[in-house]
C-alpha cells in the first residue's frame, strides 16, 4: 500500500492538483486583497461612502451578514472571469497547434536530367 500511495504521488496529476490548489490559495488572497481594499472602496465612491462589509440584519439571536455574502460573491466574479481568460487562452493556444500550416512553397522546377542530356547531345552535334 505505501508503494501505491508513493507512485501515486510520484505521478503528474498528484503533483500538478498540489501546485493549482497552492497556487489558488495564494490568488485568492490576491483577489480579497484586491476586492477589499480596492473594489470595495471604489463601489463605495458612488454609492456614497458604503461599505459592503458592514451591511447586516438581525432575526432575533440570528445575524444575517448580507455584506459579507455580497464581497464573497464579488471574490467569485472576479476569479471566474480570470480563469475563463485562462482557459480561453490555453485553448486558443491548443486549436493554433491543431491548425494544419500551409504547405511549404514548391521549389522552382528545372529542367529533368533527359532535358539535360538532350541539350548536351544536340549542343555536341551542333559542332
Amino acid at each position: 500500500m505505501l508503494q501505491e500511495f508513493k507512485a501515486f504521488i510520484a505521478r503528474g496529476n498528484a503533483m500538478d492538483m498540489a501546485v493549482g490548489i497552492i497556487i489558488g490559495a495564494a490568488f485568492t488572497a490576491i483577489v480579497t486583497s484586491l476586492v477589499d481594499d480596492l473594489v470595495n472602496p471604489l463601489i463605495g465612491i458612488f454609492v456614497g461612502g458604503l461599505d459592503f462589509s458592514g451591511i447586516s440584519f438581525g432575526v432575533g439571536e440570528a445575524q444575517f451578514m448580507i455584506g459579507n455574502f455580497i464581497n464573497a460573491v464579488i471574490k467569485f466574479l472576479i476569479i471566474a472571469f480570470v480563469v475563463f481568460l485562462l482557459v480561453r487562452f490555453v485553448n486558443n493556444l491548443a486549436s493554433a497547434a491543431r491548425r494544419p500550416r500551409p504547405p511549404a512553397p514548391e521549389a522552382p522546377k528545372g529542367p529533368t536530367t533527359e532535358e539535360l542530356l538532350v541539350e548536351i547531345r544536340d549542343a555536341l552535334r551542333a559542332r
